[in-house]
């Protein structure tokens, strides 16, 4: 059996979860979900820069919803959202909410599990990209398995 390593920040759409699933055909494939919601980790500035040039000039000016310190519920509940819809489709999946240091568990996750592969799904952000800071690009260097990044899709 494949086992990816899947590294999210919101929970999968239907479109992503199927996007996903199919990435191997036939072949089975079990996951390891890593949530890391982007909350107070997220550099603000960074955040806004992205929605200007994503053309959501109204998001980069607006103040965050959801109070600090409520991501960890909201991420453990599309942590659970995410894990039935795999489920669903028939893999085999287990998962986490990460809270602190996600290169580092993602590097310990895939030596655990021998994991063949790593998948990065995550929204553009467009800065970290351009300086190479993003997930993705941080994880090729360290986890000596093939790194996929994906841009994740809105429903």
């Amino acid at each position: 059996m494949f086992t990816s390593v899947l590294m999210i920040e919101k929970p999968l759409s239907s479109v992503d979860t199927e996007f996903v699933s199919t990435l191997h055909g036939d072949e089975g494939v079990s996951f390891v979900v890593l949530m890391q919601p982007r909350g107070d980790q997220a550099d603000v500035l960074l955040r806004a820069i992205d929605d200007v040039a994503l053309g959501r000039v109204d998001e980069a000016v607006r103040e965050p919803d959801k109070p600090r310190g409520e991501e960890a519920p909201l991420a453990q509940r599309g942590l659970e959202v995410t894990l039935e819809a795999l489920r669903a489709r028939g893999h085999e999946v287990v998962g986490q909410v990460v809270a602190e240091h996600p290169l580092d568990l993602l590097k310990s996750v895939v030596a655990e599990t021998g994991a063949d592969e790593v998948i990065v799904l995550t929204a553009p952000h467009y800065v970290e990209e351009f300086f190479h800071r993003d997930w993705a690009s941080r994880a090729r260097h360290k986890v000596g398995v093939p790194v996929l990044k994906l841009f994740s899709h809105n429903e």
